[in-house]
């Protein structure tokens, strides 16, 4: 799962923080959503995150086998958290944090720049995520959003692969509308897209479920793109096709952290090398 990084292309001040600063501006504004290239227009992204569908789909499995490696505690975020604490979350814990920017091409996280620069001011390591919407517009066109507008990468260490979170669609059918083969293929679109943009193959967010119903189990991502796995319960349970092993794991849906909690599997020194 760990690859030598390459620098992005957005120059020495890196791909991330030219993002961030671009939102900073706004980051109190109220979130609105513009319409997508489809004229589609998401009536609540505020309460789209990952995770946000997976009670309702698949409930609080019963328990399992818990990791036999060592696992570094972390959490995730959305506009729905607001204005985050970082330095206590730090404090209490927490080494990483994944924060939602975008969702389709019409909408960015208003708390972006506090979330994203705020967990990194704190100590932690940080990385952004898109929130997918594969019926509104292309994988490549959502992918370039999402790096336009806080999505990239800079090889400072403390930057997580850009992620993708494809989940159940909050607007409609489970699988938006597409086949196994044509849900496969944007996916492979959103992630060589964000590949070419920022020299990181993205970190792809899902459940076992999901993943199965809507791309047929396909085991083409497992030699490329981290997992992370949603799944609430005391075992990650049986992963999706392709992947030996978790990158991380989205255990609960709160508890000491503001937002989501999750785990990587590994060492602090392991979530580093991740960071490059």
């Amino acid at each position: 799962m760990f690859r030598t990084p390459r620098l992005s292309r957005l120059g020495a001040l890196g791909a991330t923080a030219f993002s961030a600063l671009l939102l900073a501006a706004t980051a109190a504004a109220p979130a609105q959503a513009a319409a997508d290239s489809h004229g589609f227009v998401p009536s609540h992204p505020d309460q789209d995150f990952a995770g946000s569908t997976v009670v309702a789909h698949e409930g609080r499995p019963a328990g399992g086998l818990a990791p036999l490696v060592t696992q570094t505690r972390g959490m995730d975020v959305s506009s729905y958290q607001g204005n985050v604490a970082w330095s206590t979350a730090k404090a209490n814990g927490s080494a990483f944090a994944y924060v939602k920017a975008t969702e389709g091409t019409g909408y960015t996280n208003p708390y972006f720049a506090q979330q994203y620069n705020g967990s990194y001011n704190s100590g932690m390591i940080r990385g952004a995520y898109h929130f997918a919407l594969p019926n509104a517009s292309s994988g490549a066109t959502q992918a370039t959003y999402f790096v336009n507008h806080g999505g990239g990468w800079s090889a400072d260490g403390k930057t997580l692969p850009p992620a993708l979170d494809i989940e159940y669609n909050p607007y409609g059918a489970t699988c938006y509308g597409l086949s196994q083969s044509a849900m496969v293929s944007w996916i492979a679109s959103f992630s060589n897209t964000v590949h070419s943009l920022t020299g990181r193959y993205p970190t792809i967010y899902t459940t076992t479920d999901w993943w199965t119903t809507c791309t047929g189990n396909n085991g083409g991502f497992g030699a490329t793109n981290p997992l992370w796995i949603a799944r609430y319960s005391s075992s990650v349970g049986t992963l999706p096709n392709g992947w030996s092993y978790q990158t991380f794991w989205q255990y609960a849906d709160s508890g000491t952290f503001p937002g989501d909690q999750d785990y990587f599997n590994g060492a602090l020194d392991r979530l580093q090398a991740l960071a490059g």
